[in-house]
């Protein structure tokens, strides 16, 4: 019988790696080579907001009517710093948003200006429909992306004596025609209770239809507070400061019987020159009663246990 001995460098048959596997083997090593063009990464928050990328949709924000058409939601809006009509979009390309800082400071641990490209990459968008409705008693559905507010807050690491968040808009007369007019406090100022800024509904911004936010609705960074008329969801801020003292709003100083300091919406409480029991559907025309909070009282009604005798719905 022939008995064949294995020298030392030989391996036993089943000790081999099958051909398929040395093959997908080298399969692999080609991909980890190749890592940046085969292999997908995660991208960053700026990356996403420079593009549009809405981030994941949150399904806990849903609507009760169809989205409002992108071109009119983009083009039939108010920015007074451009003019007072609605139709301010080519005016308002004139709106540097880069570079863009933003100044966090007042009542907080640490006063900080960032860039917001640097603000951006601390946060994780997220996208949301969300219901729009105008003081003027018009309304419209929007898909915004951005970053719940609270985050921010977190961010600024506010003092305990911290009751308010004011927010500022940038000041540019030389771009902005509308802030040329002297009967007007510019900058637009808006505030709003630590409450609110940290409910889960009120929004920061960055995008909208999964595209960077247009500069005629605030770019590159704005509020959106769905439970209040549009004119609290202030936009373009280049400034948040934490205080003890309630601010005043831009509309409340022009003209404080009109516009107060909460607008939240009520369908039973009119406006001095017009009801607001319906509103206007951006679109379509049709004139749908209106809910109040707008339909989000579920998250917010509490945030006003106790304040029964504010002016909460001017």
């Amino acid at each position: 019988m022939l008995i064949r001995r294995r020298r030392g460098w030989e391996l036993r048959e089943s000790e081999a790696t099958p051909e398929a596997a040395f093959l997908g083997r080298r399969s692999l090593i080609k991909m980890l080579v190749a890592g940046p063009i085969l292999v997908p990464r995660l991208r960053s928050p700026i990356e996403q907001a420079a593009d549009g990328d809405p981030g994941k949709r949150n399904p806990r924000y849903t609507l009760d009517r169809p989205l409002t058409d992108e071109k009119l939601a983009t083009t039939y809006n108010n920015f007074y710093e451009f003019g007072s009509q609605k139709s301010i979009a080519a005016e308002a390309q004139a709106l540097n948003i880069r570079p863009w800082t933003v100044k966090i400071d007042g009542l907080v641990e640490k006063p900080i200006t960032i860039d917001v490209d640097e603000l951006l990459k601390k946060m994780l968008l997220e996208e949301r429909l969300y219901r729009h409705r105008c003081v003027e008693a018009w309304s419209m559905t929007v898909p915004w992306s951005g970053f719940p507010m609270s985050a921010l807050v977190d961010f600024a690491k506010p003092l305990g004596s911290a009751k308010y968040v004011q927010m500022e808009t940038f000041l540019d007369p030389k771009i902005a025609p509308g802030q040329k007019e002297f009967w007007y406090p510019w900058p637009y100022i808006e505030g709003v209770t630590i409450a609110e800024a940290g409910n889960e509904l009120a929004f920061l911004v960055t995008g909208m239809y999964g595209k960077p936010v247009p500069k005629q609705d605030g770019a590159p960074l704005r509020l959106v507070l769905p439970w209040k008329y549009g004119f609290k969801s202030t936009k373009s801020i280049v400034h948040f400061a934490f205080t003890e003292k309630r601010p005043v709003s831009f509309w409340e100083t022009v003209q404080g019987s009109e516009y107060g300091f909460w607008a939240n919406v009520n369908p039973e409480v009119p406006h001095p020159r017009w009801s607001q029991a319906t509103e206007r559907v951006l679109g379509t025309n049709e004139r749908v009663p209106t809910v109040k909070w707008n339909g989000y009282g579920e998250f917010v009604a509490h945030l006003y246990d106790g304040l029964e005798k504010e002016r909460l719905y001017a």
